[in-house]
């Protein structure tokens, strides 16, 4: 799979599409939709089911240097009246200031961070490191570890920071019961 097939794939679901189109109209700093809505999709492609199969929530993230939790909160706000509308949840992060919260809710350190894919390159897994953006005359797809395990159905371990195994085992055992035919490698795996 590369990135034209994977874009293809991902933008199957209508939900993933909106949220980009609405994303570059509203200009949000280094916004990017992420992670498991993509590959997920993908996955739903891959395996004929609706493409929306198995998703919670879309998850963007974007980064601000206004680190205030009103700032945050009015873009949760925003984007939530915005595609509400349309029947998509959505889920997002201001990637200036996870390291704020994230240590309490998770109890493991995480450095302050200098760009979104920063906060994508630190995602539980390697085949959800993913995220697309809207341009003016495209899309842009960051995806350091390629596609592979996408388009393999395999779920990869990210052990790099903040890994926790139980979070891994956690996540991985959903998406198994949702998807059987996925390969979970194990949380000792890299």
């Amino acid at each position: 799979m590369n990135k034209d097939q994977f874009l293809t794939a991902a933008l199957q679901n209508p939900a993933n599409e909106i949220i980009t189109e609405e994303l570059f109209r509203l200009a949000l700093p280094d916004a990017w939709l992420v992670s498991g809505c993509l590959v997920q999709t993908v996955w739903n492609v891959l395996t004929k089911r609706a493409v929306d199969y198995g998703i919670n929530d879309y998850d963007v993230f974007y980064f601000d240097p206004d680190t205030s939790w009103e700032a945050e909160d009015a873009v949760i706000r925003m984007l939530a009246e915005r595609l509400a509308r349309r029947g998509i949840q959505v889920e997002a992060r201001n990637q200036a200031r996870v390291h704020l919260w994230y240590p309490d809710k998770h109890g493991l350190p995480y450095p302050a961070l200098r760009c979104s894919t920063e906060g994508i390159d630190r995602f539980l897994t390697r085949n959800t490191q993913i995220g697309i953006r809207r341009t003016r005359e495209a899309y842009e797809v960051y995806a350091p570890n390629g596609y592979g395990d996408v388009a393999a159905l395999v779920v990869r371990p990210n052990p790099g920071a903040n890994f926790s195994a139980v979070n891994y085992e956690a996540k991985a055992a959903r998406w198994k019961a949702l998807w059987p035919e996925i390969t979970v490698l194990p949380a000792a795996t890299s």
